[in-house]
């Protein structure tokens, strides 16, 4: 019996199934408070506090604003250096970036390195092999065991001084930037204190959150994968209008160390562009970019994949190498006894079923059986289509040694005009 408590000691609560008695221990209460609980309250407080057209369009934008300090500023910048920021820009994105209220840059950096090094795999903290919803909040809303941690090295954001600041007073600043500066804001310009902590504080931050979640989730789910279809990551237009540009996922897997998420103009990548504008106003530079010609092999070869997937399931006729090899005396006499055989390129096809079925008449077919009829077949007569030599290449049924008739010409010591 001791022996049973002292293993069970030793064992992280994640390692012990949860039951009656002991669910709450494998919840993490800080972050089930900030993105469930607090957001549940604000909601029920919905029906009792109006929405003035200010707040709305406060909201909207304070939105965009703490959206950009996580996909520009968490994402881009801090976890993948797409890109250099000024200290002014970089200052500004940790401060919105932590009133979305979803860690610090050096927490969600770390997690998302660890994310890209082990996509799908145990360590890999929100993987969507866990399922979508895991993938999405309960990595989050349950404790992690630390044996399966995926570890990064995060040596330049330790170097980094605003990142340090922003680690070290977090706690204050999404007190600060996720809750008291947008009501402050209603609340001295249009005397909408309540409205402004509910609906441009926390209803706010809880609908950036769910965005940015589903970058762990749906876009690991729903979409394509133009660029490679090994790992889960996918590209989708509505996932990129959830998440200001995020939506294309599959690309940034390929190539994370790219500012852009969407390399066409018409893809919606509203990130792209403010990262684009900052830098035309001296806030941002050495926007980085992967060349176009890699970029294009990735799409090439993921194409010719597809290709090759959809070749396999058609039928091309026996292969060349598992046909038999039949001389040319037994050809011809073969063909002799009845069968309709004709000899193409080297290889016999047994044209019995198709012979009514052409497309030139019986005669024209029928005058080839038991000859080389590769010159009739290839311009001789008529030069036939590509759907006629793939129809062809069904009726293959063997292979003439020496490759046929003007082989045979030549061992028996005729000259051929040929």
């Amino acid at each position: 019996m001791a022996e049973v408590e002292t293993k069970n000691k030793k064992q992280h609560i994640t390692e012990q199934p949860i039951t009656l008695s002991n669910w709450y221990q494998h919840v993490n209460w800080l972050s089930t408070t900030l993105i469930l609980i607090v957001p549940i309250l604000a909601c029920i407080a919905v029906p009792f506090t109006s929405l003035k057209f200010p707040t709305a369009v406060w909201a909207i934008v304070y939105y965009f604003w703490t959206g950009l300090g996580i996909t520009a500023g968490y994402h881009r910048l801090w976890s993948h250096r797409s890109y250099e920021a000024g200290l002014l820009l970089r200052v500004f994105l940790a401060c919105v970036g932590g009133g979305s209220v979803q860690g610090s840059i050096r927490f969600w950096s770390a997690k998302h390195r660890a994310h890209h090094r082990w996509t799908d795999t145990v360590k890999d903290p929100y993987s969507v092999r866990k399922g979508l919803v895991y993938s999405h909040l309960m990595w989050m809303v349950l404790k992690q065991n630390p044996k399966e941690k995926g570890r990064t090295d995060i040596s330049d954001l330790n170097h980094d001084p605003v990142v340090v600041w922003q680690h070290k007073n977090y706690l204050y600043v999404i007190l600060t930037f996720g809750i008291l500066f947008p009501m402050v804001v209603a609340g001295l310009g249009w005397g909408d204190w309540k409205g402004g902590l509910l609906y441009a504080g926390i209803l706010r931050f809880f609908f950036v959150q769910q965005a940015t979640f589903c970058v762990n989730s749906l876009a690991h789910w729903l979409g394509d994968q133009p660029f490679d279809d090994r790992n889960s990551p996918r590209d989708h237009v509505i996932t990129a209008l959830v998440t200001l540009g995020e939506g294309y996922h599959n690309f940034h897997h390929e190539f994370p160390s790219d500012y852009r998420n969407a390399i066409d103009w018409w893809q919606y990548d509203p990130t792209k562009w403010s990262i684009w504008v900052w830098k035309q106003l001296g806030l941002a530079s050495n926007l980085k970019q992967f060349r176009a010609n890699e970029i294009e092999k990735g799409r090439v070869q993921q194409l010719q994949k597809k290709v090759d997937q959809k070749r396999a399931r058609l039928d091309w006729g026996t292969p060349l190498e598992r046909l038999p090899v039949v001389s040319w005396d037994d050809f011809v006499a073969d063909a002799q006894s009845g069968k309709a055989l004709i000899a193409i390129a080297g290889v016999i096809h047994d044209v019995t079923d198709f012979i009514k079925e052409h497309p030139g008449g019986k005669a024209l077919i029928s005058s080839g059986i038991g000859k080389d009829a590769t010159a009739l077949f290839n311009g001789g007569v008529y030069n036939h289509s590509n759907a006629a030599h793939n129809l062809l290449s069904s009726m293959r049924v063997g292979v003439i040694r020496g490759g046929g008739e003007v082989e045979i010409w030549r061992n028996r010591g005729i000259k051929s005009d040929v």
